[in-house]
């Protein structure tokens, strides 16, 4: 093979995989999300198709864009509201990178911003991060 081919096959590869990619983190949880040009409205995490999508597509009913793409998600570690919100997140990131001209409708909706708070560690002496151990008056 040479060198043009090579190529030309790197430019199809990158022709077939047009997606805009967004990164998101709520607590414990990490979401990748994927949002394919041209797509249908279609949900899919972790390689699972989800039929009720009303909160995932929070970030692209602000904007108008349900029926636009198709969303492909990688979630990991947390628990269930966790992946969630990072799972909006990731969306909307997403689309504020591939589409910059939402990024100010997503940034008024609230959509963009990353919630800091994370779980509190447990202290020694203690049952768990504030709860103290019962305390006996006599």
């Amino acid at each position: 093979m040479s060198k043009e081919d090579k190529k030309s096959e790197k430019s199809k590869k990158e022709t077939k995989l047009s997606y805009y990619f967004g990164k998101g983190k709520r607590k414990c949880a990490t979401a990748s999300a994927r949002l394919y040009l041209g797509g249908s409205g279609k949900l899919i995490i972790n390689d699972k198709p989800i039929e009720d999508k009303e909160d995932y597509f929070e970030p692209l009913r602000v904007v108008g864009k349900e029926k636009d793409f198709d969303v492909v998600v990688k979630v990991s570690g947390g628990g269930f509201s966790g992946q969630k919100q990072a799972i909006k997140l990731a969306i909307a990131k997403a689309l504020a990178r591939g589409l910059p001209e939402l990024k100010r409708s997503l940034r008024m909706a609230n959509l963009l911003t990353t919630d800091s708070r994370i779980r509190e560690r447990k202290k020694y002496g203690l049952k768990a991060a504030r709860r103290a151990p019962q305390f006996a008056k006599r």
